[in-house]
C-alpha cells in the first residue's frame, strides 16, 4: 500500500471512531507502527488530525464519542485483559455498580462467575451480559435509553440512584488526564457516571493506554476521587503514557497494569529496555459521599477477596 493510500485509510478510521491508536491503526494498515507513526505525524503537519499519547484523534484538543459498533473494536485485546483484572477486586456477596461502555461490558461477563453480587447499571449491555447468571442480582435505572451506547440516561436514570450505597463503581470513559480525571463526550452520560459515583465508597476507572492523555468535553470523575486505575501496558514508545500514569499515581491513584499477552493477572511485565521504577502509592481509602441519602442503602458482605497483584508501574 502505498503511503498516500495509507494516510486516506489512517484519516477515514480517526474520523469514524474520534480516536484510535497506533497499534490498531497498525493492525488495520498491515504495517508497523513505526510507519504508522510517520504517516500519523505527516497528517497532523497538515491539520487533519492531533498526535494523543499512542494514538491520533480528532483535531481541536477534544475528542467526540465513538458510536458501540466502532468502539466495540478498538483495543479489544487490552479491553479483555483489563476485565480479567478487574474481576479480581470483586468480592462475593457484594453490591457495586457497573457503568456504561465496552470496557465494562467485558467485565460485566466475568462478573458472572461471582457468587451473591448484586450489580446495578444503566447499561443494557451490562445486564445482558448478566441475564442468565443465576446468583447474580441485577438492579436497572430507570431514565431515557440512548441508543449509542445501550445506556440508560436523563433525570429517571439519575433519581433511581438517589439513596443508593454499593461498596465501589466500576466506570469507563472517553478520556482520562490527571488534571481533569475521566471524561466523556456526553454530557448526559456524564451525569448519570457522576450520580453513580455518588453511590459508591471506591471508584475504579478502567482505561485502555489510549485513553491516557485524551480530555473529552464533560468531567465525570475528578482525579482525587479516583480509587484505582485498571489499565494496560502502554507500547514501549509511548513515554507519555507513563508520564501521565506517574502523574495519576503523585496524586494518590492506584495503578492495576494488565498485560495483553498472558499477563492479565496484573504482575510486572517485563522490561523492555532501560526504565526507572516507579513506587505506587499505598492503599487510598474510598471517597466519602457527600449528601449521599442511605435509606435504601444496599449492604455489601464485609471483607474483599485477596486482591490481584498491582504491577509497578515503570517509567521508560
Amino acid at each position: 500500500m502505498f503511503a498516500a493510500e495509507r494516510r486516506q485509510l489512517i484519516l477515514e478510521m480517526v474520523r469514524a471512531n474520534g480516536a484510535v491508536s497506533l497499534r490498531e491503526l497498525a493492525r488495520v494498515v498491515q504495517t508497523s507502527e513505526v510507519t504508522v507513526r510517520r504517516d500519523v505525524r505527516a497528517l497532523e503537519a497538515e491539520g487533519l488530525l492531533d498526535r494523543r499519547h499512542g494514538g491520533a484523534v480528532l483535531p481541536g484538543g477534544f475528542t467526540r464519542e465513538s458510536g458501540f459498533p466502532q468502539k466495540s473494536h478498538l483495543a479489544t485485546a487490552e479491553k479483555t485483559a483489563i476485565a480479567d483484572l478487574a474481576a479480581n477486586f470483586v468480592e462475593e456477596g457484594e453490591a457495586i455498580v457497573v457503568g456504561a461502555g465496552t470496557t465494562t461490558q467485558e467485565l460485566a461477563r466475568r462478573l458472572a462467575r461471582i457468587p451473591g453480587l448484586t450489580v446495578v447499571t444503566n447499561s443494557l449491555l451490562v445486564a445482558q451480559a448478566l441475564a442468565h447468571a443465576n446468583r447474580v442480582e441485577v438492579v436497572m435505572t430507570g431514565g431515557t435509553l440512548r441508543g449509542s451506547n445501550y445506556a440508560l440516561v436523563g433525570s429517571g436514570a439519575e433519581q433511581s440512584l438517589q439513596g443508593l450505597r454499593v461498596s465501589r463503581a466500576f466506570l469507563s470513559g472517553s478520556g482520562l488526564t490527571a488534571e481533569r480525571g475521566l471524561s466523556t463526550s456526553n454530557m448526559l452520560s456524564a451525569s448519570v457516571d457522576r450520580a453513580l459515583v455518588q453511590a459508591a465508597a471506591e471508584v475504579v476507572v478502567l482505561a485502555d493506554h489510549t485513553k491516557l492523555g485524551t480530555d473529552t468535553m464533560f468531567q465525570t470523575v475528578p482525579t482525587d476521587v479516583i480509587t484505582r486505575l485498571v489499565t494496560d501496558e502502554p507500547p514501549v514508545h509511548d513515554d507519555r503514557a507513563a508520564t501521565e500514569l506517574q502523574a495519576l499515581a503523585d496524586q494518590g491513584v492506584q495503578i492495576a497494569v494488565a498485560g495483553t499477552s498472558g499477563n492479565a493477572a496484573g504482575e510486572p511485565v517485563p522490561p523492555r529496555g532501560p526504565r526507572r521504577d516507579v513506587a505506587l502509592p499505598g492503599p487510598r481509602r474510598g471517597q466519602p459521599a457527600s449528601g449521599l441519602r442511605t435509606a435504601a442503602m444496599l449492604d455489601p458482605s464485609g471483607g474483599e477477596r485477596e486482591r490481584a497483584r498491582v504491577a509497578d508501574l515503570r517509567r521508560r
